[in-house]
């Protein structure tokens, strides 16, 4: 069987549960190299081990600028080249207008926009011409949420993200993406601080607006990164796409 991503290197941010680590096995899967990055190393290196082979683990934050350096230094060193970037790492918590404080704007700034502009840009000196790099928005760019006005907003940030560097990059052919899952439930959602009984509510409230019936998974947003990753995508550039059962479509 041919794999999509085969002799290719790729990085991960985030890349220690949920999304973040199901695209991780997928690429590996898929033939590619990876490096994943999370900030705490005791969930690094448990999912270097869950994912077993052609995979380093490098511990940062990515709204740390020095950790960036440090990340792209050691991919130097590695391999020497990237050809595909899934900038997922994101945060998100719901706080409603009225509640909303600067450390709470700040943190989600800072990691969905920040951290995501400069993870992009600092590897740019590393990627070769044909790269793919796919930016992780949301649903939530276009379709309001109560009390997630600053989620969504960093995730408008993103897709606007997508459309102006498909144009910076487009003299080295490298194509910009943007991914943007409905309801899926990870271990992400731990920081909305929900009781296991309140998060089970959620979940079923918001398959009630979706399609198909039913939530999504980590793993079929990750078989749509991969498409946006190999060749099989090859004149696919500046889109957004939303992998969400029809949620943000009707």
């Amino acid at each position: 069987m041919s794999q999509k991503l085969s002799c290719k290197v790729a990085l991960v941010t985030g890349g220690t549960s949920g999304i973040g680590l199901a695209t991780a096995k997928r690429f590996v899967a898929e033939g590619a190299y990876v490096f994943i990055t999370g900030r705490r190393q005791t969930e690094l290196d448990a999912a270097v081990n869950e994912i077993g082979k052609n995979v380093m683990g490098i511990q940062g934050d990515v709204s740390n600028l020095a950790d960036l350096d440090r990340l792209y230094a050691t991919i130097e060193q590695e391999q020497g080249h990237l050809d595909v970037i899934f900038a997922n790492a994101g945060v998100g918590q719901p706080i409603p207008l009225g509640s909303i404080t600067e450390e709470h704007f700040d943190k989600t700034f800072n990691t969905n926009v920040k951290g995501l502009l400069f993870t992009v840009q600092k590897a740019l000196p590393l990627i070769p011409e044909g790269g793919s790099i796919i930016l992780n928005a949301s649903t939530a760019s276009i379709v309001g949420t109560p009390a997630f006005s600053v989620y969504g907003a960093t995730k408008a940030a993103v897709r606007s993200f997508a459309r102006n560097w498909t144009l910076d990059l487009k003299e080295r052919k490298i194509r910009v993406n943007a991914i943007s899952p409905g309801m899926v439930p990870t271990p992400g959602y731990d920081q909305f601080g929900f009781s296991e009984e309140q998060a089970k509510e959620f979940v079923e409230s918001q398959a009630k607006n979706i399609p198909l019936g039913r939530v999504g998974t980590p793993d079929e947003i990750a078989k749509a990164v991969v498409f946006l990753a190999s060749d099989d995508s090859s004149f696919v550039n500046g889109i957004e796409l939303f992998v969400d059962g029809g949620m943000a479509q009707i």
